[in-house]
C-alpha cells in the first residue's frame, strides 16, 4: 500500500498520473516525464542501487528525499482504535539528515545525470502503540505521515551544491565529533555524513586534532 507522503509528493512533482509508476530500463520509476526520472525515497537509499545502475547511464535521475522539519506525533491504539491528541516533537529536522543515507549510494552521486532534492516538510506522524515498555512507545512502528506544509526545498544540482547540507553552527575547522554535535546525530551517522561531503569534494582534510581528522570547507 502506498503511503500518503509518497503519494502527495508524486503529485507535487508530476500532476499527470499517467506518468507515475512507469517501466523504464526494466524497472519501475516513480515518475518518468520530460525532466527525466524521479525517485521518491523516505529511507534506506541503498535499496536504489539497482535502479540507479540502470537509469543513470541513459536518463537524468532526480532523487527526492523528504525530511520532517516540524513534527507532531499522534499515537494509535491498535486494539481500541483510539488516536491521541497530537503533540509537537521537540526535534527539528535539518537537510543534513540526508547525508547519512547518501552514504549507501555515494558511488552514484557524482554522476552527471544525478541530482538531489531535499524537502523539509512539516508533518503529522501517526505511530502504533506496538513497542515495548509501559507506554509501548519504544521501538514502535510508524503508521502514516501526513504532510501539512512545505518549509523549504533544496536542490542539489552539482557536487558543489552539497555545501548546502552542512549543519549550522559548525566552525571553520571541525572533526566528526564536532559535526555530530552540530547536526545532533549519532557519531556513527556523522562519520557517514562527513565521508559523503569529503567524497563529493566540498570539504578537505587539513590535519589532526588528537586522534580525529580535522576538516575544512574546500576553497
Amino acid at each position: 500500500k502506498q503511503k500518503t507522503l509518497h503519494a502527495v509528493l508524486k503529485l507535487y512533482f508530476e500532476p499527470d498520473i499517467t506518468k507515475h509508476e512507469v517501466r523504464v530500463c526494466g524497472s519501475v520509476a516513480d515518475i518518468y516525464n520530460d525532466e527525466g526520472i524521479f525517485e521518491i525515497q523516505t529511507r534506506e537509499l541503498y535499496k536504489l542501487k539497482t535502479k540507479l545502475e540502470k537509469f543513470l547511464p541513459e536518463h537524468r535521475v532526480t532523487l527526492v528525499y523528504p525530511i520532517a522539519h516540524l513534527k507532531w506525533l499522534c499515537w494509535v491504539d491498535g486494539e481500541s482504535g483510539e488516536v491521541t491528541n497530537k503533540r509537537k516533537s521537540p526535534k527539528t529536522g535539518g537537510p543534513w539528515a540526508v547525508l547519512r543515507e547518501l552514504y549507501g549510494i555515494k558511488t552514484f552521486i557524482n554522476h552527471p545525470n544525478f541530482r538531489l532534492i531535499v524537502l523539509l516538510i512539516d508533518m503529522v506522524e501517526y505511530r502504533n502503540l506496538d513497542g515495548w515498555g509501559r507506554d509501548k512507545k519504544r521501538g514502535s512502528s510508524r503508521n502514516e505521515r501526513i504532510p501539512t506544509e512545505l518549509y523549504k526545498e533544496l536542490r542539489i544540482e552539482s557536487t558543489a551544491d552539497y555545501i548546502k547540507l552542512m549543519p549550522e553552527g559548525l566552525s571553520q575547522s571541525f572533526t566528526v565529533t564536532d559535526f555530530s554535535k552540530a547536526a545532533r546525530m549519532w557519531k556513527k551517522d556523522a562519520q557517514s555524513a562527513v565521508n559523503v561531503l569529503f567524497h563529493v569534494g566540498v570539504i578537505v582534510k587539513t590535519g589532526k586534532r588528537g586522534r580525529e581528522n580535522l576538516y575544512e570547507r574546500a576553497k
